[in-house]
């Protein structure tokens, strides 16, 4: 049986996978497994994989299952003691699993590791290690948009690891269930990190395990669809897992940082300064008037699911404050600075 199964979920990216994948054979670590897989793609990316890295197993789904279904697709065919994600338009240094492993092994509660990782062609700059949060939901990476100088190097402990580039202990996915495929992708490893860390597993951050990441690659950064997903996932995410007092102030911390990205968008800066022109604006307004709506609507199913987690989980709302309080993130933070 292999040590650490690697999951590359891909969707019409040929050029960008074969980059992923060769960055894979550099790995130093032995024991590896790797699987792709491959969400509907039309850009021969399955058969690029097969031809030209016949030691991975292809999983091919006729749809595009997102990367919440991608992922659990593939964490369904790992058998190895480790399961690794890695983003198709991620790049991974020779060190990197070996380095999350390292760490991995320092505590037998530790289930997730957060790989350190850089803005591909800004190699100074961070893009995120780990993540932080604030009390709306809304999470971004921890160090975003930083030159990378070594600041965030002692800090092991992470609130979660970001799903570009991750390790994950099967047991720990065993017990709590993969990603939650209602969420499709972003805030999703935010959803599956709380809820292992209020199941009692630990979260680190191993700095030496170094990947290169495409920022935005997949949808673009300022797609609406992109905004959307965002929005409404940090909706179900805090009803999902937020101590009741921070549901009810939610629409209020919401609007401190709806008012703090106008203000950051108005002297350019922030994604909100990357916004173009009335029309920009107007799009990126109604893409999250429609996530605001989408989330409203799926609350029942949300709160079905709060209340099921909450019978399992070991954490008390007290603990959960406490964590996020610990990682908790600025308006400033997450409305001026830009990877």
């Amino acid at each position: 049986m292999d040590l650490v199964s690697v999951i590359v979920v891909n969707f019409n990216r040929v050029s960008l996978l074969r980059k992923c994948l060769r960055s894979l054979e550099a790995q130093t670590l032995a024991g590896v497994a790797w699987i792709v897989v491959d969400n509907g793609s039309s850009d021969g990316s399955a058969e690029m994989v097969e031809r030209e890295f016949p030691q991975a197993t292809v999983v091919r789904s006729e749809l595009n299952l997102g990367f919440c279904g991608g992922n659990n697709l593939g964490i369904s065919h790992a058998r190895g003691e480790f399961v690794a994600l890695l983003n198709n338009d991620a790049e991974a240094e020779p060190g990197w699993l070996k380095a999350l492993l390292d760490e991995m092994h320092v505590a037998p509660k530790v289930g997730m590791v957060a790989s350190k990782i850089l803005v591909a062609g800004r190699e100074d700059v961070i893009d995120k290690v780990g993540h932080g949060i604030y009390w709306d939901g809304q999470n971004r990476g921890k160090g975003s948009g930083d030159r990378d100088l070594g600041q965030f190097d002692a800090d092991r402990e992470a609130l979660w690891p970001d799903g570009c580039a991750a390790l994950y202990r099967k047991t720990m996915l065993d017990e709590i269930g993969g990603f939650d495929e209602d969420f499709f992708a972003y805030a999703d490893d935010a959803e599956l990190g709380l809820r292992g860390r209020t199941a009692g597993w630990l979260a680190h951050y191993a700095p030496d395990a170094v990947v290169r990441h495409q920022r935005g690659a997949t949808m673009g950064k300022l797609n609406p669809d992109r905004i959307r997903l965002i929005e409404r996932n940090r909706v179900w995410l805090a009803v999902l897992h937020f101590p009741w007092w921070l549901l009810v102030l939610n629409p209020f911390f919401f609007l401190m940082r709806l008012l703090a990205g106008v203000a950051a968008g108005a002297l350019g800066e922030g994604e909100a300064g990357q916004v173009k022109g009335i029309r920009g604006k107007i799009e990126i307004a109604l893409a999250l008037l429609k996530a605001d709506l989408e989330a409203i609507a799926g609350l029942p199913k949300m709160w079905r699911k709060r209340q099921a987690w909450r019978r399992r989980r070991l954490w008390s709302d007290r603990d959960v404050f406490a964590l996020l309080r610990r990682h908790k993130m600025t308006l400033a933070e997450l409305s001026r600075k830009l990877a």
